[in-house]
């Protein structure tokens, strides 16, 4: 991401400058004031809707390319499951609308509901369900495809704190499990941020600017411990302080 801007068509500038480059296989966590643009951003990274200025490549050819070719996953804080299909239905949608096979599809899906802990589940409707549980069938079906990039927004901001700490320890062992996934994470605790990341991204109210890219140089995996040290704090500290200037 090079000089990235987005103005939307009534003059509002969404984005302005933007300047990133991802690794393979990092945790990037997002965090700014509402409206600032963290959303657009991940929508212009998933080809959802193009960039006004700038140059954008993801995996090395274009948003919508990489989108096509099924690299790019993403989930969203609501969990947009179908609420008259199945557990194993819901997570094997993206490979029905690609034609796999049945047996191949519920292959794969039994395999993502028993990576999120919810290998007995599959034949369960999602009204049967804890919020914390429908968020991890949606994670599941992000994963079904094996992408080289998920993005999440703010997945987890509706939880209550237990499960919200529950999820980003599990969120952290399947991420760990595929070494080469990419994952970008948006929201608005700084804590979480800095528990889940390799590198926190702190932007700027709108126009929205990357302001500071903080390093989180604490090995995975990571426990409960961690939010126990003085490092923990000093991060949070770091992130906090950038977020008010």
């Amino acid at each position: 991401m090079d000089q990235v801007g987005k103005v939307y068509p009534n003059g509002t500038i969404a984005v302005q400058q933007a300047n990133l480059q991802a690794g393979e296989g990092e945790f990037l966590c997002f965090v700014g004031p509402s409206g600032c643009g963290k959303s657009t951003i991940f929508n212009m990274i998933a080809g959802l809707t193009d960039q006004t200025s700038g140059e954008l490549s993801v995996l090395g050819t274009t948003p919508k390319e990489a989108r096509k070719q099924n690299e790019i996953a993403f989930v969203f804080q609501e969990h947009t499951l179908l609420p008259w299909a199945k557990l194993i239905d819901n997570v094997t949608m993206p490979l029905t609308l690609r034609g796999v096979p049945k047996k191949q599809r519920i292959a794969e899906g039994e395999r993502v509901l028993e990576l999120v802990g919810l290998k007995d589940y599959t034949k369960v409707l999602p009204r049967q369900l804890s919020g914390g549980m429908k968020m991890r069938v949606s994670i599941a079906r992000a994963l079904i495809a094996r992408p080289k990039l998920l993005l999440m927004d703010e997945p987890f901001g509706a939880l209550d704190e237990i499960t919200r700490q529950t999820l980003q320890d599990e969120l952290l062992n399947i991420w760990q499990q595929d070494q080469k996934m990419t994952v970008l994470f948006i929201t608005h605790n700084v804590f979480e941020a800095v528990y889940l990341s390799t590198r926190v991204v702190v932007m700027t109210p709108r126009p929205g600017k990357i302001s500071e890219i903080i390093d989180i140089p604490i090995p995975f995996p990571r426990t409960d411990e961690f939010r126990t040290l003085p490092e923990f704090s000093s991060y949070v500290r770091q992130v906090s302080e950038v977020l008010k200037h």
